[in-house]
Formats: structure tokens, C-alpha cells, sequence
């Protein structure tokens, strides 16, 4: 079986992965050869191409594109931002999209470099930049995507480091995102088809049978308004358009092992990746995942319409319920709801819907879902009406910071009464994850009068970024400094950290 997965893992070579495709994935022939991978036989878009791609449009429409470079990847390449709209005065919504966040999902730059030529030469689109105002990153993780590898060049994933920022891209994406604010934010990228576990499921494997997944926020702390008007309005409109191509679609799903069996993990609820977290900034946020990793070119163009059309969707949904959309994220903003701390996925068998290798037919397998959308809240505490943070912790400011939230400073020397974390329970992994040794707590609070020096910061949670706040300073939060280890601490300490209620 294991030897099955291997040859699968390279589906281009693998004769079987040859008539699945034929059968079920046929090229979208139909797309134009315009981007730069397009027009080539072999390899994708690399960092040259993709910048003289760009420069062609800014020269060619300067009132409606606009480069701006947000930072440096760590082996010193620029990071391209397009600002992409009509110059005129009316009310725009803000639009934040982002490709190839992973350096080997290439569909995911270049559909992003196909929309961009139909906004601005395509006569059925191009009325979208007159209510819509896009920032694009097309290649977020340029030292990956050269050599066609998932990580950043220090190893790290960038979509499991959301919270942390240890990555200098990682930082320059969020204070790029922060800075402009958007009301929708779209991250698309590529997954894999033929999986480890796959090769365990049925009577010889399975591959995935999707064109596209959907993987939007089950995270509590997103106000429920927000969970509701991505998944009714926005993911419901994209279905439809991918349905109107015959492709079909799912919400997002990957697998892991529990007690030995391969149980499907439902969408998310983690900050540390984007979908979460731009959701935590009260954004209508949705990650993107069409059928790509591992197979080289193999239904290229369609991987990229797919991508393009999804895009498209998301644009005109936004045209069209602008006010609304606006009015709603007001509402989640001024939300004072408590602070779900931890959650657990609700758990159920279902079947789901996949393609079976012996027979190269679809399959109803039978399986466990733990899903993600569904969560139950376990530990809940009252939102503070501010946290407080001792002077002496500059790191943890410099990345509440970045990820966007506003942060005061105490100019004189003030008593306050305040809950305190004291650590009565611990434990600290053994073996890194993401390059830090993650840290298990559990916190008593209690009350205390503490005369604070100037200097101390204060973090206000009347700010839209409050919901992401939450899940980086509650130290039992799974995606927390404290968690991932940026803010050391032990069994018996009081961590640096405080909760002002009143």
C-alpha cells in the first residue's frame, strides 16, 4: 500500500492518475495563454517573469495599477503588491487576495496573474473596480515558489504562522493586510490529492474527487454574523458559479489518524493560518484549496480557471452587497461577546464523497468527520475591557503590532485592579513544531490591586482587531504566544499579562 502512495504522490508518472484525470479532471482549454506560465511548456511563473507581468500592467493602466513592495523574502527578493481599481471618488469595499502563501501550489499565483489581465482588458469585469479596490500578492512565498517547495527558506510554513511571525514574510503580509483592512480577504492555494492516508481507505486508496474546497472559520471568537455571511452569501454564491463549469466542490478537509483510524478533520478554527486569522480581524475571510500538489502541470489550465472563477465570484458578490456587507462587519465590530478560549470540533460519521483507484469510479466512503464548523466551547471567560503588558515584553508589543491591533502606553505610574494568570499546571513539548517548543498551560485568575510603572503597555479592546487579541494573549488559547513558546513560562509563574475588566 505504501508503495502504491508513492507512485501516486507523482500522479503525472502513474498511469492510473492519467485516466482519472482523462475522466474526471479533463484541461479547461478554453483559458486564454496569457500569464507566463501559460505561455510556456514546462516549469511555472519564476520571480522574473512574474515582475516584468506586473511592471507590464502598471505601465500600460497607471491610473488603475499601482506596485507597491511590502518587504523582502529571506534571500532578499522584493514582494510585489498590486493595487488594483478605478480612480474614482466612490465608496469602495476593500479586497485583500493572496497566492502562493505556499511555494508548490503554483495554480494559486497564476490565477491570480489571469485575473488581473481580465479586470483590466475584459469588458464583463473590469465594472468591478468601480465599486472594489484590490490589494493582490501573487507570490507570497517567493524563496518557496523558485524552487517549487512548500516552506519559506528558514523552513517555516507561513500558514501555520499567522500568530507567531517568525518569518520576516509572515510580518510583512500581516502589517500589509492590517494596514489596508479589507472587508473581504481571499488566500488561495493548491492541496493534495493523493494523500498518505488516502492509500489506506477503501479497497486500494482513494484520491480526492474536488475541484476546489472551501475553507472558511469555525473559530467562535469570529463573530457569528460573519460566519454566517461568508458561508451563506459568499461560499454559497462560489459553489454555484463552480457548479455552472461541472465542478464539483467541498467544504475543506484533510485527514489524520486517531486510535488507528483515518478520521476527516472539517474545515478550521486555527489563528495561526490565514483563514482564521484574517476572520479574527472581522474580514469575510475564505481559503481557497483546488486540486494541484504533486501533479506538475497535469489540468493546469482548469486548476487556474478554477481558481479564476472562484475569484470572480467573490468580486461580484462583493459589488453587489457592498452596504450590506459593510453594515454587517459594524455590527460583529461593536460585538462584546465573551472570550471562547478553547473549543473542541463536533464529531459524527458521515459519508463523503471520492474517487476509488480500483474501480475509477466516485464512492460514498463511510468515515468520522470532526468538524471544525461545528464547535463546542469549553473554556470561556469575560472579555476585558483591556490587557495590560509589562514594559520589559517589547517582542510580544512588536508582534501585537504587526498583526494590526492598537497599543497605549502608560505615561505616569497607575494602580489597577486587575485579573492576573498564575500557571498551575504545564508542560512543554519535547520536539519542535515550526521551529518552537510549544507550551501547554492551564491559568488560575485571580484579582489583585498592581501598581503598574509607566511605560506598561495597554492593549484596548474596543479595536477591530480585539477577536485576534484574544487568541493570542489567553495563554490556554492553542495558537497563543504562550502556546507557541514566544512567551516562555513555567508551573507556579504569573505571566506578564493582565485583564482589565473594569
Amino acid at each position: 500500500m505504501f508503495f502504491l502512495f508513492s507512485l501516486m504522490v507523482e500522479a503525472q508518472l502513474n498511469p492510473q492518475s492519467k485516466k482519472i484525470t482523462e475522466k474526471f479532471f479533463p484541461e479547461f482549454k478554453a483559458l486564454e495563454d496569457i500569464t507566463p506560465a501559460l505561455n510556456k511548456k514546462r516549469g511555472f511563473t519564476d520571480y522574473r517573469e512574474l515582475m516584468a507581468y506586473l511592471v507590464k500592467y502598471e505601465d500600460k493602466y497607471p491610473e488603475h495599477v499601482t506596485i507597491q513592495m511590502i518587504g523582502e523574502s529571506q534571500k532578499g527578493k522584493s514582494i510585489p503588491m498590486v493595487y488594483i481599481s478605478n480612480p474614482n471618488n466612490k465608496d469602495k469595499i476593500k479586497v485583500w487576495m493572496q497566492g502562493g502563501l505556499h511555494g508548490n501550489e503554483p495554480a494559486s499565483t497564476e490565477a491570480l496573474l489571469y485575473l488581473l489581465d481580465k479586470l483590466l482588458t475584459d469588458d464583463s469585469y473590469n465594472y468591478l473596480l468601480d465599486r472594489i479596490a484590490i490589494k493582490m500578492v501573487p507570490m507570497a512565498n517567493i524563496d518557496g515558489y523558485e524552487k517549487q517547495d512548500r516552506f519559506a527558506a528558514n523552513g517555516l510554513d507561513l500558514n501555520r504562522d499567522q500568530t507567531k511571525l517568525m518569518a520576516q514574510e509572515s510580518v510583512a503580509l500581516k502589517k500589509a493586510f492590517s494596514e489596508f483592512n479589507p472587508e473581504v480577504g481571499m488566500d488561495f492555494h493548491e492541496y493534495r490529492p493523493y494523500r498518505r492516508d488516502f492509500a489506506k481507505l477503501s479497497s486500494f486508496g482513494i484520491t480526492s474527487a474536488f475541484d476546489a474546497m472551501f475553507l472558511y472559520s469555525g473559530n467562535l471568537n469570529v463573530p457569528e454574523n460573519i460566519r454566517n455571511l461568508t458561508n451563506e452569501l459568499f461560499v454559497e454564491n462560489a459553489r454555484e458559479a463552480l457548479d455552472g463549469h461541472n465542478y464539483l466542490h467541498h467544504d475543506y478537509v484533510s485527514t489524520d489518524e486517531y486510535g488507528g483510524e483515518v478520521h476527516f478533520n472539517q474545515g478550521s478554527n486555527n489563528a495561526r493560518s490565514s483563514a482564521t486569522s484574517y476572520a479574527l480581524n472581522n474580514t469575510i475571510s475564505t481559503l481557497f484549496e483546488i486540486r494541484g500538489v504533486g501533479i506538475g502541470r497535469t489540468s493546469f489550465k482548469r486548476r487556474i480557471h478554477t481558481g479564476f472563477v472562484i475569484a470572480i465570484s467573490y468580486l461580484e458578490t462583493a459589488y453587489e452587497h457592498m452596504e450590506a456587507i459593510k453594515s454587517e462587519l459594524a455590527i460583529a465590530q461593536a460585538s462584546k461577546a465573551d472570550a471562547i478560549v478553547t473549543s473542541d470540533r463536533t464529531v459524527y460519521e458521515d459519508t463523503f464523497k471520492t474517487i476509488d483507484l480500483d474501480s475509477n469510479e466516485y464512492i460514498e466512503l463511510e468515515t468520522t468527520f470532526r468538524n471544525a464548523g461545528q464547535m463546542q466551547a469549553k473554556l470561556i471567560r469575560e472579555r476585558p475591557k483591556a490587557y495590560i503588558i509589562s514594559a520589559s515584553q517589547e517582542k510580544l508589543i512588536k508582534k501585537l503590532k504587526a498583526l494590526g491591533s492598537h497599543v497605549e502606553i502608560l505615561s505616569e505610574p497607575t494602580t489597577l485592579e486587575v485579573q492576573t494568570y498564575n500557571v498551575i499546571a504545564y508542560d512543554r513539548d519535547d520536539m519542535p513544531y515550526e521551529k518552537m517548543n510549544r507550551q501547554t498551560v492551564k491559568t488560575e485568575l485571580s484579582i489583585e490591586h498592581i501598581s503598574f510603572p509607566s511605560g506598561t503597555f495597554i492593549i484596548p479592546m474596543d479595536q477591530r482587531q480585539s477577536n485576534l487579541i484574544i487568541e493570542v494573549l489567553e495563554p490556554e488559547a492553542p495558537n497563543s504566544f504562550v502556546s507557541f513558546g514566544v512567551l516562555e513560562t513555567d508551573k507556579g509563574e504569573q505571566l506578564p499579562i493582565y485583564r482589565q475588566l473594569n
